[in-house]
């Protein structure tokens, strides 16, 4: 991204407002009349039931914004009952209400020197949001203009004490902020321990108890906000002595979840079974001190102290601890890990009291009842056309960002008094980034690589150096945080440590060496300007996951997350959907020197296979470019840590990251990772080792084998042809035409039968008559017609045909096949709806809407008829219906299965859609578009309509 304009810093008089320079705009140009604006309708619909669920018309937006980011912007922030004059529909309405408040409160609290520096802000900040280089967290866009009470802040910790009083406030305030759409952490360690007595003399409940009812009211209230669900962490220190039993809550409720799920009950994520088992609101964590560590190494007793006294009360191995830590996060993925010393190490305010918690994605640590407004950068915005880092440009936006979100905190409303004060006295902000894996894959730089680790670290610092000095020249106009003065030596120290990372860290690409050198610059100025005005803010950086408003940006990838995968989804206009080669590729292979046709060689590879392992003329020491989070070259967990490790010291916060291990992992390899991020410095670690959750990522693709032994039944009538010779089709016969359209290429299917209504022929019109397209689809019409009249069966087609995957594919417009992975995926399931029957059809898993609706409402395929005519008509038993066999060979030969896949273990959206398809599925499927999401942090995000799982 290039500048309009560049001009040299100046800074900010004291007292006297802040004056802002053009860098991204022209003066007397709006930046609205700078671009192109086209009007789209927006349209989503229930994947289970076909029915319109969203629909609004006309909406506008500039013709580079993708469709997925408009329709996730639509449905998601714009204000206003659909279908009302007052319903927003417009990009513009929407940063005009964001930015217009912004600019307001920034003039009447005194920021800027002038009028005209007010309006610069303004449209450079509208600018900046237009053209997608950030986007401030989602509660700005739900709240900031309207109505509604101006919530800014996505991340709250609270705080409770060892009373009824605080824990019953705790979950009133929990609740508040749930509704808002919101999540919240907390540390339970001050609840006294369930082996400890109360005053009156009897035995405490313990914090794990109260969980339970903080877990309820969750489930309750998660549904109730009007904008996304809600999400929370819970923390307890390890010298509690409930400690075991808070580190295996979630395993066994695991173990529950299995067992209801093999009974039949939905467990699916947002299944209506899953309300009845309890803590699973709720990310869980375990904060571990340096103390504690050290004894895992060397293998020695820890002791677990009493809440009320400090007293040892119990003492136990801590190796076999940390193991069983280990063991519980390896069967459900809880707990996460949060790592005392280096967080308060890096504290700001120690003086005010210790950071004790975080938010629900680990991110942000800081006081007790207390909140921050998030942002996050496009970095991907910020590389010039040479393949360099934009240093000059990025610092110009990451003040221009932090002055607004600093401005957020006059305004903005706070859910109770003790967050509002908190809020205000320390002015908490969490600048970050977004589409670094994608950065990285356009510069020719492996995510796990020294290289991709080191320009990260630059960035980083460079980040936090910039947003720290703005907050300097802040504070000498509007004055320090009410905070800082107690807490200025630390608050200074810290800026310090920051700045020695800075000249201790080593770049091995000398083109990242400018970007180090302009982070160098920005903390001496921190430094010298932080001792001289104070501080405004307390904290400046942080990294959240970016799901929502990753997509909002366009970005490849999330946070500082790697690229998920080589092939992505892209929604098309006017409906429908594809896979596509991610964008970035073909910069990068131009990056890295190939020509332009060895790379269209390689994309097309990438589009077929979804790796690169094995590209023609790819060279094997550039894979690590184009490893991913998942596949064939997924990157390593110490890849994902090292990752971490690397900018970590460059940040205020810390990181939403979960470091994904496959199922094969061992406890032993999930101790080892947590071990590692404690000797790295991180601030919290969380892991997740695939399979091991119900209703969560899959990685086996492989169908279960029947664990039934196959029974004798009564015979049935054999039907075995033979055909040496063809057999012609009449000349007067019977046909259908099918119109379809998959990933929005359309096209025509005839079929024609024989007399008894099997089929005989097939023809398939795509493309222009006399196209490449027409010519070969015409050929494989006859090929397939010839084979079928010689005796090849129908089925042998569609085992063969089904699940091919390849461009066009996505959405379809026939209502009994909504997805396809290619036209021949979607002709040869057509043709198996029309031409084979339910048994037939059942062994290859594929059903009509009407039947897999019936499924799901009453655990059958069949009709009450039709299976009682089956029964009938085969003298089956009333207990063996699931099994319908039937003797293809004789009576002296086995019995082959020729119904549907074994379904009957299948209660979530993940597994049922691995078991019908046959492949594997890693992430669960949205529940309100049925398009597959996509990890984000610690949740999941869906492209295709922007609903989470938890906070983003």
């Amino acid at each position: 991204m290039t500048a309009t304009k560049q001009a040299p810093r100046k800074a900010a008089a004291k007292g006297k407002g802040l004056t802002i320079e053009r860098v991204f705009t022209t003066a007397g140009v709006h930046p609205y009349d700078e671009v192109t604006w086209e009007r789209r309708d927006v349209v989503q619909t229930n994947w289970k039931t076909g029915a319109t669920v969203f629909e609004q018309k006309g909406v506008e937006f500039p013709d580079f914004w993708s469709v997925n980011a408009s329709t996730i912007v639509t449905t998601k922030y714009f204000r206003g009952a659909v279908g009302t004059p007052a319903r927003e529909d417009s990009l513009k309405t929407l940063i005009d209400r964001v930015v217009g408040k912004y600019q307001s409160a920034g003039e009447e609290n005194g920021y800027f020197a002038t009028p005209a520096d007010a309006d610069v802000f303004g449209e450079e900040l509208t600018w900046m949001l237009l053209h997608q280089v950030f986007s401030f967290n989602s509660p700005v866009w739900f709240n900031v203009g309207t109505l509604s009470p101006q919530q800014v802040s996505a991340c709250f910790i609270l705080s409770v004490d060892d009373s009824m009083d605080s824990i019953l406030n705790w979950y009133k305030e929990e609740g508040f902020i749930f509704k808002g759409g919101s999540g919240a952490g907390l540390n339970l360690s001050r609840i006294r321990s369930s082996k400890e007595l109360l005053s009156s003399g009897g035995t405490a409940s313990g914090p794990v108890s109260f969980m339970r009812g903080a877990d309820a009211s969750a489930g309750t209230i998660k549904s109730g906000g009007a904008t996304r669900r809600a999400a929370k962490m819970v923390v307890l220190d390890v010298d509690h002595p409930d400690i075991e039993e808070f580190v295996e809550t979630k395993a066994r409720e695991e173990d529950k979840i299995r067992a209801l799920r093999d009974a039949g009950f939905d467990m699916d994520l947002g299944g209506k079974d899953i309300v009845s088992v309890q803590y699973q609101n709720a990310n869980n964590s375990v904060r571990v001190n340096d103390t504690f560590m050290e004894a895992v190494e060397a293998g020695k007793p820890f002791g677990l102290r009493a809440r009320m006294t400090g007293e040892v009360i119990e003492t136990v191995d801590a190796r076999e601890l940390f193991t069983k830590i280990a063991k519980a996060a390896w069967e459900c993925a809880d707990p996460g890990i949060q790592y005392d010393g280096m967080i308060n190490a890096w504290h700001t305010n120690p003086v005010t009291g210790p950071i004790t918690a975080s938010n629900p994605c680990s991110e942000y640590m800081s006081l007790d009842n207390s909140s921050c407004n998030l942002a996050s950068l496009n970095l991907l915005k910020f590389l010039r056309e040479d393949d360099t880092f934009d240093t000059e440009t990025f610092v110009k936006a990451v003040e221009l960002i932090i002055t607004a979100m600093d401005i957020s905190i006059t305004f903005a409303d706070f859910p109770t008094e003790a967050i509002t004060k908190t809020t205000r006295d320390y002015r908490q902000l969490g600048i970050g980034y977004a589409n670094l894996g994608a950065l990285l894959m356009a510069m020719g730089r492996g995510y796990d690589s020294e290289g991709g680790r080191g320009l990260a670290a630059a960035i980083t610092s460079l980040m936090t150096g910039a947003a720290y000095r703005r907050s300097a020249e802040l504070a000498a106009v509007v004055g320090p945080y009410a905070g800082y003065a107690p807490n200025a030596s630390a608050h200074q120290k810290v800026m310090r440590k920051h700045q020695v990372a800075n000249d201790e860290l080593t770049l091995t690409e000398a083109a990242d060496l400018p970007v180090q050198a302009a982070a160098t610059a920005e903390w001496a100025q921190v430094v010298d300007l932080g001792a001289k005005n104070g501080f405004r803010n307390a904290q400046a950086s942080l990294l959240a996951p970016t799901g929502t408003i990753g997509f909002m940006m366009d970005c490849d990838t999330t946070g500082i997350e790697p690229d998920f995968s080589l092939v992505k989804f892209k929604k098309l206009v006017g409906g429908g959907s594809m896979q596509i080669v991610n964008q970035t590729i073909p910069r990068a292979l131009d990056k890295l020197g190939y020509s332009a046709e060895v790379a269209e060689a390689i994309v097309a590879y990438i589009a077929d296979n979804g790796h690169v392992v094995g590209a023609p003329g790819l060279k094997t020491e550039h894979y690590e470019v184009f490893d991913t989070a998942m596949g064939e070259r997924a990157i390593k967990p110490m890849g994902h840590v090292r990752m971490m490790a690397a900018v970590q010291p460059f940040l205020s916060g810390a990181i939403s990251k979960t470091v994904n291990l496959p199922k094969t992992a061992t406890v032993e390899d999930i101790a080892d990772v947590y071990l590692q991020g404690w000797k790295l410095g991180l601030k919290a670690l969380a892991v997740y080792r695939d399979n091991c959750k119900v209703g969560q990522p899959l990685s086996d693709g492989k169908k279960k084998e029947e664990s039934k032994a196959d029974k004798a039944e009564p015979a049935a009538e054999v039907r075995v042809e033979y055909r040496p010779r063809r057999q012609r089709l009449p000349k007067t016969r019977l046909s259908r035409t099918t119109s379809f359209s998959v990933g929005g290429a359309e096209g025509y299917m005839t079929s024609s039968e024989y007399e008894d209504g099997r089929l005989g022929e097939l023809f398939l019109k795509l493309g222009k008559q006399g196209s490449t397209l027409a010519g070969v689809m015409d050929a494989f019409s006859i090929a397939i017609s010839i084979a079928v009249q010689y005796g090849v069966p129908l089925e042998t087609y569609v085992q063969k045909f089904t699940n091919l995957k390849f461009e066009p594919a996505g959405m379809t417009d026939d209502p009994d096949l909504r997805m396809a992975q290619s036209i021949i995926d979607y002709v040869f399931k057509r043709l198996a709806l029309d031409y084979l029957s339910f048994d037939e059809r059942s062994e290859l898993g594929i059903y009509t809407a009407k039947e897999r609706a019936r499924y799901v409402e009453t655990g059958s395929y069949l009709s009450e008829e039709d299976e009682a005519e089956l029964i009938e008509s085969e003298s089956l038993k009333n207990d063996a219906v699931d099994d319908m066999r039937f003797d293809e060979s004789g009576p002296n030969q086995p019995t082959l299965l020729a119904v549907a896949p074994d379904l009957s273990g299948a209660h979530t959206t993940a597994e049922l859609m691995e078991r019908v398809t046959g492949h594997a599925v890693d992430a669960p499927l949205c529940l309100t578009c049925g398009t597959k999401m996509r990890p984000s942090g610690s949740c999941y995000v869906c492209e295709g309509c922007g609903s989470t799982s938890g906070c983003s």
